[in-house]
């Protein structure tokens, strides 16, 4: 591959979740790579502001999409809005996703099922649109699906949260081996915590920090200076780290499909085995 400044000058990214830390990451290293940009997430505030922060980085190549990644109607029609503005999509980062913060013998069944609605079938649906979408592209492409280092190395009270970030991990996993022959790469990114990105905070940390905080009797600073210290190279894991490890598959610099690479700073809890 050819190394520019601008290695997808082009191509066409659509990032699902992009109003929160990692999406801002991602969706700022997508247009610094070159690419034009449908950021998508619920319709509201916090996409239009991210939105405009977006344009002020890329002018005319970004492109606000409302998407409801359990919704089917509106997955079709931000498909086609992003089909008709920008001609296609060749990359897909699936970063959309929500949390819940309970121990098994104690979780809300109803709460569960929406945790699964998105998280799993979210994952699904946007798979299936993207496979029938690149299969009559004709032309290939990439889709990194953002995992966690909970798949590997679940935690107590984070179970629901766990166990549906691993199916919707698995789901990559089958989607590489299926989409193979039509040259589509399937990948996943495994990030450790990530609280906040300039300005966009992580919606799943305003979800689950203050009782992560409660249960070690620390402030939010005392928090994230508690997930680094806990890893080999005690670094603090960012966006940018992460969009680092999407633009690495997203630029095919290898022949690899069907990997994950993990974004912690070395946990050895989570090496898989």
């Amino acid at each position: 591959m050819e190394h520019t400044d601008m290695p997808l000058k082009n191509k066409v990214a659509l990032v699902t979740g992009s109003a929160g830390a990692i999406g801002y990451g991602v969706c700022k290293g997508l247009l610094e790579a070159g690419c034009c940009l449908a950021a998508s997430d619920l319709p509201g505030e916090r996409l239009d502001e991210l939105t405009l922060d977006l344009e002020q980085i890329a002018p005319g190549r970004v492109l606000g999409v409302p998407l409801d990644v359990t919704d089917a109607a509106s997955i079709d029609k931000a498909f086609e809005t992003i089909i008709e503005t920008l001609g296609g999509i060749d990359i897909l980062v699936h970063n959309a996703g929500i949390a819940m913060v309970a121990h098994l013998k104690d979780i809300d069944l109803e709460e569960f099922r929406h945790l699964e609605k998105v998280n799993i079938e979210g994952t699904l649906l946007i798979l299936q649109a993207i496979a029938n979408h690149m299969i009559a592209q004709g032309t290939g492409g990439d889709i990194i699906i953002m995992s966690s280092k909970t798949v590997p190395s679940p935690g107590a009270g984070f179970g629901g949260y766990s166990a549906t970030k691993a199916a919707c991990h698995q789901l990559g996993r089958i989607a590489s081996i299926e989409l193979a022959p039509y040259d589509i790469r399937v990948n996943m990114v495994a990030p450790d915590a990530v609280f906040s990105e300039g300005k966009f905070k992580s919606g799943l940390w305003e979800k689950v920090g203050p009782d992560r905080m409660k249960a070690r009797g620390l402030d939010e600073a005392g928090l994230q200076e508690y997930y680094r210290s806990r890893n080999l190279l005690k670094a603090r894991v960012t966006g940018k780290h992460v969009a680092n490890a999407v633009l690495f598959f997203a630029t095919r610099q290898t022949p690899t499909t069907g990997a994950t690479i993990p974004v912690d700073g070395g946990l050895p809890d989570a090496t898989p085995r």
